[in-house]
């Protein structure tokens, strides 16, 4: 039999105490659930059989290993894993999954078992029962009954089964301080113990029995641990490394070369987007450089393309003021929450004309350019081709129609769309119908680069986060086409062709320059970071969210390759999923959610920010945003734990030794406190070297718990009172606490720089260097040394302020909130949002097998069919609305007239001024007219045809039929455009146009438009 478990799994001891009681032969499998090998696996640990047979339930192993205990062995079973287990799992984490309701339900539950274990020697009876190897094995791991007290009965059976033969020979097998809880979060690819709600349950009478703080004490440690903590602990004078002006890489060294994905410019920046790119990026970067690594950190604004020309042409701004203006946005709003890049720049720079035109050059030179005939839509009045973006349309997908779907996308059933697909296509700046030109562009032949970039991703990929792994396989599992790098635009970088000089590159091509460009504004000598000497090895790590891995993974790559000139490529992705907010979604046009400069106008600090958004931060799948959940990780993990730690000790030393740091004279408590401030000092440069932001937070915070549990045990404040003796163990024990308090001010300091320093000043010490290698704790503060004064570092969120913000960024509007959610989550919108998500599930269900890529959005499926369900109850209980205007036709008009005007007002007053207080009230006002505008169609639409205006007939049947043949035709010429060969879908495409002109000659709608002849030429 094999038993299949993760590293640190505590249930992994359960299956291994019962394989040993039973006197059957077990093989420990150590797997983890990101290996494509054992994609298959879905929970660990899982028992698998001599016949294959694979079991996953603990109290299905314990069934089959040992038979005997009948129903009371059952109960207990189902017991320890429903409610013990996640009440531990709450309890011993830290960060965003902490639960500070979980000791008391804790306390209720050990008292259950201790009350039980008063009336017999074990769980189920006089004998011991795979019952007893359950809970037990839950308890064993970190430390949970050490401090416990009034627990007599049940510390006594838990002694009892340690001692047993069985239990010892696999405690030599699987030590406990290898385990911990916190292992069970990469366990579950549907989230775990750690995803369970805690029962509430009756507290009356449990009382105090546990320690207050999660012990994360093992029950021993081992005597190398010991003598490595005590050879460790002394003092080494850290000279001052002077910084360098200019950081170039080096031979012989660590290079880092970090990049954050570039922000969009005409974006405010909300708290996704910050911990996803730049803020994630900047705690790194921070780390590496306390890691004594040649780090450098390039970031800047994205610039060019058509968001911007629209952003341009609704504030009546240029492009380049548009730019301007929203550069200083995002580079005031990086300022404050402390990020430090080495360079912010822009791509709107003549360095980066350069380099992207001769990167395009090298492209073409090496035979990667086709030059292919694109059908595009030509705006006559605007004289100009029309971006997707400018296309505004009917929806072509069956079932929607939709007549606001733009030339990418439909906004209603969430389907991609191509412009020249748009039924009744019309241009979004004048709203006249353009007409059907074809144009020549020119496309990167991808599928020539594929064999070298599949070479190069499979030696790659093991540095890179799962999804991006997942992402980018499923790019390779489909083959990749040709993609278009130029377009008919006039904001962007011109292209260097023949016959192509009023066109510029599409943003995709363009962007990924950016890194090098800002690089080469930062220094000269910008190839040594892009294009190293031999000997010289640089690491680059790019930080984004999931949404940007292809052009990072699959495209850029392909280009460089294809330039084939040494350029770095990327070694390790760092991809998160998405935050959430209030499990939501942000809006800035609702007023939905927190954005970078809604957070400097809270007043909580900015590392308070930074503290919260690493600890929430979404790597293994999206997570939420809660001020609740902000206000317990400030009160609880920093004022409490941290906060409290530093401060006690600082305070202590200062009131009691004059300032200064007294003489250490370790016994065995203070290298057991070392020897476990060690294991988790390991803990978190492992994490922080592979960029697990969120659990070196969980290991930090661990060694001031340990500081204070010791702190709390060995009551200094009571030996001061005592003996000679004793006073010299309260000087060991104080002396012992500041330079745990320098310790992990130096930790602290890639999180919250600002708090570090603060720390240090009342320290009176400096930031010393971290040792990758050697992760021991040494001695920072030697004996005499002076501290500073020691201050409080955070301050406690009260509820009231909490619940204030929570109201003020819950939504846009006061009075109208109501309505707006009603608007948002009808029953109509919701079933639309069904259909789209099953369409979803459903795609890609069929392109993969691997679960972990299509379960998350059953889950999302599954939440919205209970929205559905709960919309459609409010409704049936929700008294009827007032009905629509009479006069259909001329009321819609009317209403558009009034929508487009007070648009136009709202853009107005969002260009003259960034205070909200001023626009927001026209904006409600705007969103109030849509709303009436939507009603007032569907009535328009459902009133009896003697209500409308005269108009030709029209034979419905006719119409429907045609739109029918209609959508059948688009889909073929979709399927056709996707195989590449123009010969055979152009007459298709001409059949598709002749389709839409007959029905707007039935309709009495504007034609779609006439067309010129194709070149249809392909040429390398």
């Amino acid at each position: 039999m094999i038993i299949y478990t993760n590293e640190g799994n505590p249930l992994g001891l359960q299956l291994l105490m019962l394989a040993k009681f039973a006197k059957r032969s077990v093989q420990v499998q150590l797997v983890n659930l990101n290996d494509a090998k054992f994609k298959d696996l879905l929970i660990l640990p899982t028992l698998e059989l001599d016949d294959g047979l694979r079991l996953f339930s603990p109290a299905a192993v314990a069934k089959y290993l040992l038979a005997d205990g009948g129903q009371l062995r059952d109960e207990w079973l189902e017991w320890a894993i429903t409610l013990l287990a996640p009440a531990l799992a709450h309890h011993m984490a830290v960060g965003h999954r902490a639960d500070p309701n979980a000791l008391p339900v804790l306390n209720a539950l050990v008292k259950k078992l201790d009350d039980c274990l008063k009336a017999s020697p074990y769980l189920a009876g006089d004998k011991l029962t795979a019952a007893d190897i359950a809970v037990w094995s839950l308890l064993a791991p970190d430390g949970t009954l050490k401090g416990a007290q009034n627990l007599d009965s049940l510390q006594g059976w838990y002694n009892r089964v340690k001692a047993l033969p069985e239990v010892q020979q696999v405690l030599a097998e699987q030590p406990l301080k290898d385990l911990s809880f916190n292992a069970l979060q990469q366990s579950n690819r549907y989230g775990g113990l750690h995803h369970v709600p805690l029962k509430r349950l009756s507290l009356a009478d449990s009382g105090k029995l546990l320690a207050e703080t999660a012990s994360t004490v093992a029950d021993t440690v081992t005597d190398a641990e010991l003598a490595a903590a005590g050879a460790a602990f002394t003092y080494t004078a850290h000279k001052d490394v002077p910084q360098e002006r200019t950081v170039l890489p080096k031979a012989g060294e660590r290079n880092v070369l970090i990049t954050s994905a570039l922000p969009y410019v005409n974006n405010v920046p909300h708290l996704g987007n910050i911990i996803g790119c730049v803020l994630s990026a900047d705690i790194f970067a921070r780390y590496s450089r306390s890691a004594g690594y040649n780090t450098l950190l390039i970031c800047g604004t994205d610039e060019y393309g058509t968001a911007t020309e629209n952003k341009a042409l609704a504030e009546n701004l240029t492009p380049r003021e548009i730019c301007d203006k929203y550069f200083e946005l995002h580079n005031s709003i990086y300022r404050w929450f402390g990020i430090g890049f080495d360079y912010f720049g822009r791509t709107t720079t003549q360095e980066q004309t350069d380099i992207v035109q001769e990167a395009f050059k090298d492209v073409q030179k090496a035979g990667y350019i086709i030059t292919d005939s694109v059908e595009q839509l030509l705006c006559q009045k605007c004289d100009r081709f029309l971006a997707d973006r400018f296309v505004e349309g009917t929806c072509p997908h069956p079932g929607c129609g939709y007549e606001d779907a733009r030339g990418d996308q439909c906004d209603k059933c969430g389907k991609l769309v191509t412009a020249t697909e748009l039924i009744r296509p019309r241009c979004k700046v004048c709203n006249t119908a353009p007409i059907l030109r074809s144009s020549d562009q020119l496309f990167i032949d991808l599928p020539k680069a594929e064999p070298r970039l599949r070479e190069w991703v499979d030696k790659s990929e093991n540095g890179w986060t799962h999804n991006a792994k997942v992402i980018t396989r499923a790019w390779l599992r489909e083959g990749l086409k040709p993609r278009c790098i130029t377009r008919d635009l006039k904001w962007g970088i011109p292209v260097p062709h023949s016959g192509f000089e009023k066109k510029v590159f599409y943003v995709w091509f363009d962007a990924p320059f950016g890194y090098v460009s800002m690089t080469k504004r930062y220094t000269k000598e910008y190839q040594q970071w892009w294009q190293p000497a031999k000997g010289t090895d640089v690491e680059l790590f790019q930080f984004m969210a999931k949404d940007n891995v292809p052009f990072h993974s699959v495209v850029w790559p392909s280009v460089l390759l294809a330039i084939n000139k040494g350029h770095t490529l990327v070694s390790h992705i760092m991809a998160t999923e998405y935050l959430n907010y209030e499990d939501g979604k942000f809006s800035k046009s609702r007023g939905i959610g927190v954005f970078g400069n809604d957070a400097q106008e809270t007043g909580i600090p900015a590392d308070v920010w930074r503290f919260y958004l690493a600890s929430a931060r979404p790597e293994g799948q999206d997570s939420s945003f809660s001020w609740n959940d902000l206000a317990a990780r400030n009160n609880s993990e920093l004022l409490n734990n941290l906060g409290n730690f530093v401060n006690r000790a600082l305070v202590f030393c200062e009131k009691n030794f004059n300032s200064t740091v007294p003489e250490v004279v370790a016994t065995e408590e203070e290298l057991i406190l070392l020897a476990l401030v060690n294991r988790e000092l390991r803990g978190y440069i492992n994490s922080l070297e592979k960029a697990k932001l969120r659990d070196g937070i969980r290991h930090l915070l661990a060694i001031s718990r340990h500081g204070n549990g010791y702190m709390q045990t060995q009551q200094p404040w009571v030996l001061l009172k005592g003996s000679d003796e004793q006073k010299q163990r309260a000087a060991t024990i104080i002396a012992l606490c500041a330079n745990i308090a320098c310790l992990l001010a130096n930790l602290l300091f890639p999180y919250m720089p600002a708090t570090a320093r603060t720390l240090f000043a009342q320290l009176n010490a400096k930031q010393t260097p971290l040792n990758a290698e050697k992760p021991l704790a040494t001695v920072l503060l030697p004996a005499g040394h002076k501290i500073g004064k020691p201050a409080p570092l955070f301050a406690k969120l009260e509820q009231s302020f909490i619940d204030e913000l929570k109201g003020k960024y819950g939504g846009s509007q006061a009075s109208n909130t109501v309505a707006d959610v009603q608007s948002q989550s009808s029953a109509a919108d919701l079933e639309q949002a069904v259909q789209v998500q099953a369409d979803k599930v459903r795609e890609l269900k069929a392109s993969t097998k691997d679960k972990a890529v299509w379960q998350p959005e059953v889950s999302k499926l599954l939440d919205l069919k209970k929205q559905l369900e709960e919309a459609k109850k409010s409704a049936v209980s929700a008294p009827a609305s007032a009905s629509a205007p009479s006069n259909g036709a001329q009321s819609v008009q009317d209403l558009e007239k009034a929508v487009q005007a007070q648009g136009e007002k709202v853009r107005n007053l969002k260009g003259s001024t960034k205070d909200k207080s001023v626009w927001q009230p026209e904006v409600n006002v705007l969103l109030d007219l849509k709303k009436q505008l939507e009603a007032a169609q569907k009535a328009a639409k459902a009133a009896p045809a003697a209500a409308a205006p005269p108009a030709p007939s029209v034979d419905a049947d006719k119409v429907k039929a045609l739109e029918e043949k209609l959508n059948q035709q688009a889909e073929k010429v979709r399927t056709l455009k996707a195989a590449g060969d123009v010969a055979v879908w152009k007459p298709e495409l001409e059949i598709l146009l002749g389709l839409k002109n007959e029905l707007a000659a039935l309709t009495g709608a504007p034609p779609a438009g006439g067309q010129a002849k194709s070149k249809g030429k392909k040429k390398k």
